[in-house]
């Protein structure tokens, strides 16, 4: 299935202007997904901050790095797989990417005040939330931004895991700018393509819900990195 090139969809359904019962289910079921895979990570990673015993484990031996990078294994997994799973394997394989970046974020309620961090979600929601509708009702078509927001991802992913080793605060401060920006535009660009891809792929029931949980799962990494970049900009630390 190709999800690339869909500016010849986006100029079709572009031009629809019934009210379209089946987008609507569809799109319905890709904010639910997403919203339980947002719920169970919110649960796992404040229950994992909560438990000193998890703490003393994970953050203070090797075995964060697993943590750390566990979810960006699951990502390339699911990216390359999830149209090939079935729907059962493919929700399954997202709770669990849901699970381990709950525990892979729960750091950020040690370091930043509960206060803050509430915040910062709420910025993020809204910015989300506004983008996602613009994304969705947008006559211009994004698809041209793909590309370029695609290497300013994989930029950012580079720079991270330097920063990781140089721990520079300064470079930090640009990476989170830039990831900022970055997410905010891929809410829009992922919100139409998600919806392109719909009127592109109409088949089965079983192909539109596994379709469902691509959205999900592409939006879900939206919100999640922009509200971790917003948290690094906005968040006020517990030390400070």
């Amino acid at each position: 299935m190709n999800f690339n090139n869909l500016n010849s969809v986006y100029e079709a359904t572009s031009q629809k202007t019934h009210y379209d019962w089946g987008l609507r289910e569809y799109l319905l079921r890709v904010y639910q997904y997403m919203g339980l895979a947002f719920a169970l990570t919110a649960i796992i990673s404040m229950g994992a901050a909560s438990s000193a015993q998890f703490i003393n484990l994970i953050h203070g031996t090797p075995l964060k790095w697993v943590i750390v990078f566990a979810p960006l294994g699951m990502v390339f997994y699911m990216g390359s797989r999830l149209m090939s799973m079935s729907v059962t394997g493919a929700q399954t394989c997202f709770m669990i990417f849901a699970t381990l970046m709950g525990l892979s974020l729960s750091s950020i309620f040690i370091m930043y005040t509960g206060e803050s961090v509430a915040r910062v979600f709420f910025i993020t929601a809204s910015t989300f939330g506004a983008m996602s509708i613009y994304g969705h009702i947008t006559k211009r078509d994004l698809t041209n931004m793909g590309s370029f927001l695609i290497m300013g991802v994989v930029g950012l992913l580079i720079a991270s895991v330097a920063n990781i080793f140089m721990q520079s605060s300064a470079m930090q401060f640009i990476i989170s700018i830039i990831g900022v920006g970055i997410f905010t535009l891929l809410t829009a660009y992922d919100s139409q393509k998600i919806k392109a891809l719909y009127y592109q792929t109409q088949s089965s029931a079983e192909v539109t819900r596994k379709l469902a949980i691509y959205g999900s799962f592409t939006l879900y990494m939206d919100f999640i990195n922009l509200f971790v970049f917003l948290l690094q900009l906005l968040g006020v630390r517990r030390n400070e």
